[in-house]
């Protein structure tokens, strides 16, 4: 079987440009009073939204033609490709429309479905994560920090993060309920910002759900490659058709207590 990463070198550099083009778009809109159209599930999208997709699918068609891309704004283009970018140019946009530097742009690639590369980047602030499957997680930026989730023993040890209470709708909120009321303490908000702070070993757990792919799919390499897993609240392997749960655990052997926890 050919190695989906033989042209790593190649795929990163495409990834890396991509997130450069995006940063100088998105980043001279943040706190300028950009206003926020609604989409048809009422969240908002932007100007910086919509540019920054253009301008990162225009670098990886330009880079690799015959690959795939799937964008939140955008659509699909060349659906059938064995490889396929996912591309999230502002997940955050409340954050974003907020001022609050906790948004990111979301650049990933899969090889028949599987992430195995991702990319979280803070025009911001300057940091970026690099994933890349069966590698340690890089992380460049001026702050200090460097990629590795810490060893949370036991998850009355544990700080739990998430998005926002919105999101869990119907049965999932007593699930994530049972979930929160075992971890020592929980902090809302922080969109594609807290897996990055998992990757660093600052937050422990993240548990979410009504996620798309171009929410979760360049976040898995990142937090795999810092020594983390990400699973559904089931415990398997996210996949496009899944069903929008997200679990991130700093210390994979909390799997099977979480997965308890967040049983229907």
């Amino acid at each position: 079987m050919a190695d989906p990463l033989a042209h790593k070198a190649q795929f990163i550099a495409a990834a890396q440009a991509a997130a450069d083009v995006a940063a100088c778009i998105v980043r001279p809109f943040f706190r300028a009073g950009v206003p926020a159209d609604d989409k048809a599930d009422q969240s908002p999208v932007t100007i910086a939204d919509r540019t920054a997709e253009r301008a990162i699918r225009a670098v990886i068609g330009e880079r690799l033609p015959h690959h795939g891309i799937m964008g939140e704004e955008f659509g699909i283009e060349r659906p059938d490709a064995a490889y396929r970018w996912v591309i999230d140019p502002v997940d955050g946009t409340r954050a974003f429309l907020t001022g609050r530097p906790t948004f990111g742009t979301l650049i990933a690639l899969l090889h028949e479905g599987v992430p195995v590369l991702g990319i979280i980047d803070q025009p911001v602030t300057g940091e970026r994560w690099i994933g890349v499957r069966g590698e340690p997680t890089r992380y460049l930026s001026r702050l200090a920090g460097q990629a590795g989730t810490r060893p949370c023993p036991a998850l009355d040890r544990a700080e739990l993060s998430c998005t926002s209470p919105e999101i869990l709708e119907g049965s999932h909120r007593a699930r994530w309920d049972a979930l929160s009321r075992a971890v020592k303490r929980v902090s809302w908000g922080g969109d594609c910002y807290a897996y990055g702070l998992l990757a660093l070993g600052q937050v422990d757990v993240i548990a979410e759900c009504t996620m798309k792919p171009w929410d979760w799919a360049a976040l898995v390499p990142v937090v795999e490659g810092a020594g983390g897993s990400m699973t559904d609240w089931a415990g398997q392997p996210l996949r496009l058709d899944g069903d929008g749960t997200v679990l991130a655990l700093g210390n994979p052997a909390l799997l099977p207590q979480a997965c308890r926890l967040l049983a229907k």
